[in-house]
């Protein structure tokens, strides 16, 4: 079992590699070693990119999973209409800290992504192509890439501009608003419209953004042909995917798989126990399945949705019998609450409304605070500036149907007898490119956590109001604090309510970890 995820996890294919082709004979594929591995790119015109697409059923491999041969349709008819250039952007944020297929492919085959990007590009005319990211190693070797192809430092080529925006680590970083004000020199946070992107993007201009791994796919489709790319995979799901494998499993891996693949299998090649109580399918926006769902589930978007799951980012966390469920479903919607980006109701108060109504049945407060966790994510969903508190409710609800045991041991006997692990793999609230205390390298992180003199509260509530995503009140008028680090963007309220307490009774602890 490994809670944290690395940087680069392992690689596997099951069967012939295609995205991962040539990384078992190199860390990364420069440009040669590239062309070594996939042969030439050919080019195809609007139309003839847009059929493709079609003809693989390709789709965003970032979450929403939305069909990639509309966004063009829709990016060229908005270019069309408005006569403007349009743009290209990649999204390589990967902000959900169960998943690193980005990671990997910005990382060590940057080129196949650029190929996809650049191609499409091409096909509708784009002035610009902007990468974003938020890892240093993603960063520099997207750079590094660049400059292998002449594009280094923002220089136009083939009439294309390219540039890299790096944005912080952050699970709203990957939201797509949040991208395009980045990529203008705006804040990385969702401005609140729900401006289509292919309408009014990056510089106001129609805009073809889509993930990472959708582009490398792309580039695959374009090399293969409509047949070649369809000789593996299932007929809904026609290619590979890459998944993160984490949790109950010797290692995390990144690991690429035929469509339509069961789970099951996947588990297992990964060396996953018999017995794994639950599956958690798309990520921290995703959705629990139990036990017996997940053994006939199939790796697809149709396969997953028929059960109840999402394949979302491509992250699958196996897990174990001896940790409880309900313990880890309540880490990680606190850390969904501190990671909004506090805009809106929803994320602001809503979200840590939701996490302490879940702390609560966890800790036994019975069927009240059940149906409080009901209430709660049903007034957040659809009410949000980005897509972040529905992916938060829909996460919280899907642990409360697939751990029906676990939840009535909590809700009728006060709990299951079992420890919270932390298996699901959530950040330090440093980072991973975090420098020691004093700058230089990285070193130990220090997360700092709130905490309480009890001998000195005496339940003001003024923390609760100047930092909602991590203090709330509690039934008895005290204030209950999140199980989770202070994130470094709400370090500074922290501070503030720390100071701003009547009875000195506030204060940020650090502790080493490693």
């Amino acid at each position: 079992m490994s809670p944290a995820l690395p940087e680069q996890p392992a690689v596997l294919a099951l069967g012939r590699p295609r995205l991962l082709a040539g990384l078992d004979r190199a860390a990364r594929l420069d440009r040669s070693a590239h062309l070594s591995a996939h042969g030439s790119l050919p080019q195809h015109t609007e139309a003839q990119l847009t059929a493709l697409a079609e003809a693989v059923a390709l789709r965003g491999r970032g979450g929403a999973g939305f069909p990639f041969a509309r966004k063009l349709q829709a990016v060229g008819r908005a270019a069309q209409r408005r006569g403007a250039r349009p743009a290209v952007v990649v999204n390589g944020c990967e902000g959900d800290p169960t998943s690193r297929k980005d990671a990997v492919l910005l990382a060590r085959a940057p080129h196949l992504v650029l190929d996809g990007a650049l191609l499409t590009a091409a096909a509708l005319g784009a002035g610009s192509v902007v990468v974003g990211v938020t890892r240093a190693a993603a960063e520099a070797s997207v750079r590094e890439a660049l400059a292998e192809r002449g594009l280094a430092g923002g220089r136009r080529a083939l009439s294309v501009r390219a540039r890299v925006v790096r944005l912080p680590e952050r699970l709203v970083s990957g939201e797509s608003s949040a991208l395009l004000r980045a990529a203008d020199g705006g804040l990385p946070l969702p401005p609140g419209r729900h401006d289509r992107a292919s309408r009014e993007g990056l510089g106001g201009a129609p805009t073809l953004l889509s993930n990472a791994e959708t582009f490398a796919q792309l580039a695959l489709a374009a090399r293969l042909g409509a047949e070649g790319y369809a000789a593996t995979g299932a007929p809904g799901q026609p290619g590979t995917l890459l998944l993160t494998v984490s949790g109950a499993v010797p290692e995390p891996q990144v690991v690429e798989v035929p469509g339509g693949v069961p789970l099951a299998y996947v588990l297992k090649v990964c060396g996953a126990g018999p017995g794994p109580q639950g599956v958690l399918t798309g990520g921290c926006h995703g959705a629990w399945l139990d036990a017996a769902t997940a053994a006939r589930a199939r790796v697809s978007h149709g396969g997953l949705a028929d059960c109840g799951g999402v394949l979302g980012v491509g992250a699958v966390l196996a897990l174990p019998a001896d940790t409880c469920p309900l313990g880890e479903t309540v880490r990680a919607a606190h850390w969904l609450a501190a990671e909004s980006a506090g805009q809106c109701g929803p994320c602001r108060s809503g979200l840590p409304a939701l996490a302490g109504a879940l702390a609560d049945v966890a800790a036994g407060a019975g069927q009240g605070a059940l149906e409080r966790v009901r209430e709660a994510a049903g007034a957040v969903r659809g009410r949000g500036a980005c897509g972040h508190p529905d992916g938060a409710a829909r996460f919280v609800l899907s642990a409360l149907s697939a751990f029906t045991d676990d939840l009535a041991a909590h809700v009728l006997h006060g709990g299951c007898g079992r420890p919270t692990a932390g298996v699901l793999p959530l950040p330090s609230a440093a980072g991973p490119d975090a420098p020691a205390d004093g700058g230089g390298p990285p070193g130990p992180r220090r997360v700092e956590r709130l905490a309480v003199d009890w001998t000195l509260c005496e339940g003001h509530g003024l923390c609760a109001g100047l930092l909602p995503q991590l203090v709330r009140i509690g039934p008895d008028g005290y204030p209950s604090l999140a199980d989770a680090g202070v994130p470094d963007h709400l370090r500074g309220r922290a501070q503030r309510a720390v100071r701003r307490c009547p009875a000195l009774a506030l204060r940020l602890d650090k502790e080493g970890r490693h």
